[in-house]
C-alpha cells in the first residue's frame, strides 16, 4: 500500500505528465477543436456570396474536406507530442503491411463514400438544388446538401432522406434540374363526341398560353412558321371521349403543379359555360326479381 501511495505521489504524477508532454497533446487538441471551429465559421460566412448551384455544391463538399483534414492534421500532431504513443507509431509503421490490409477492409465502405462524393462534384450528376428521383427506390425530392459521407434530399414532405454517396453515384438518376431545367408538361383531356372539338382546342390553348408560368420555348424559325406556342391536337379517339393533349412547357418542374392545376380549373368553368361535356363512366344495373 505504501509503495502505490509513492507511485502516485504529486512529484511521480508530475514527472509523467512532463516525461509524456500531456499538456502539449491537451493543447494541441484544444487548439485543434478551437481552430475546426473557427474554419467551420469561417467558410459558412464565405457561402452567403455564391450565386450559382454549382458554385454552392462545389464550396459546401470542400467546406467538409478541409474541416476534416483540420481534425486528422491536429490529432496527428497532438499523438506526436506523447513519446509512448511515437513509439506505439512506430511499431505500427513495422507492421504497415497488415495493419494496412486490416484498416483496408475495416474503412473500405467509407472510402468509398468518400471517393464518391468527390466523383459526385467532379462530374456534377446532380447539385444542390436539383430535383430528382432515384429510379430502384423511388426517392425523389430536391438535393439538400452533399456531404463526405451521403447525400441529404429533401422530399416533398419535408423530410430527410440521408443516402450513401456510394450507393447514389452507382443509381440511375432522373434529373429534372441537369442542363435544361424547362419542362414540357402533356395535359391531357378527353370530351365527349357530340362536343364542339375545334372550340375545345381553342379554350385549352387559350387557357395555357395565358397562365404565367407558360414559356415560350419556339425558336425564331417556328415563330416565322407561325407555330403555335402551346401545341394542342387530338391523339385518340377513345371508348368514351375524343382525347385532346396540349403541349405546354414551363421554367422547371417546380412550377409544374401549380400550373396543371390552376389550367384544369379554368378550363372546366369555361367548358361548362360552353357546353362542352368531360365524359364520366356511366353504368346499367338491371334488377331482377326472384322466382
Amino acid at each position: 500500500m505504501e509503495d502505490i501511495l509513492n507511485y502516485l505521489s504529486f512529484t511521480n504524477i508530475k514527472n509523467f505528465i512532463l516525461d509524456n508532454n500531456l499538456i502539449g497533446f491537451t493543447l494541441t487538441l484544444i487548439l485543434t477543436f478551437i481552430l475546426a471551429k473557427f474554419v467551420k465559421k469561417l467558410l459558412v460566412k464565405g457561402a452567403t456570396r455564391l450565386t450559382t448551384a454549382d458554385e454552392k455544391t462545389n464550396y459546401q463538399f470542400f467546406r467538409y474536406l478541409i474541416i476534416a483534414l483540420v481534425y486528422i492534421v491536429g490529432f496527428t500532431a497532438a499523438i506526436y507530442n506523447v513519446p509512448a504513443l511515437k513509439a506505439v507509431g512506430a511499431t505500427v509503421l513495422a507492421g504497415a503491411g497488415v495493419f494496412a490490409l486490416a484498416i483496408s477492409f475495416a474503412s473500405q465502405q467509407a472510402l468509398s463514400n468518400i471517393v464518391s462524393g468527390v466523383f459526385i462534384i467532379v462530374f456534377k450528376p446532380f447539385k444542390i438544388g436539383d430535383r430528382i428521383i432515384m429510379k430502384s427506390s423511388g426517392y425523389d425530392g430536391i438535393v439538400e446538401d452533399i456531404t463526405l459521407r451521403h447525400t441529404v434530399i429533401r422530399n416533398y414532405e419535408n423530410r430527410r432522406v440521408i443516402v450513401p454517396n456510394s450507393i447514389i453515384s452507382n443509381e440511375t438518376i432522373t434529373n429534372s434540374d441537369y442542363v435544361d431545367p424547362k419542362v414540357c408538361k402533356h395535359l391531357v383531356i378527353g370530351i365527349g363526341y357530340d362536343s364542339d372539338i375545334d372550340l375545345a382546342k381553342q379554350i385549352i390553348q387559350e387557357e395555357c398560353e395565358n397562365h404565367r408560368f407558360c414559356i415560350d420555348n419556339r425558336t425564331e424559325i417556328d415563330i416565322e412558321n407561325k407555330v403555335d406556342k402551346v401545341t394542342v391536337r387530338v391523339t385518340d379517339l377513345g371508348e368514351s371521349s375524343v382525347n385532346i393533349k396540349a403541349w405546354i412547357w414551363v421554367a422547371d418542374q417546380g412550377s409544374v403543379l401549380e400550373m396543371v392545376s390552376d389550367v384544369n380549373q379554368s378550363i372546366k368553368r369555361r367548358f361548362d359555360a360552353a357546353g362542352i361535356l368531360i365524359p364520366y363512366p356511366h353504368r346499367t344495373l338491371e334488377i331482377k326479381q326472384a322466382n
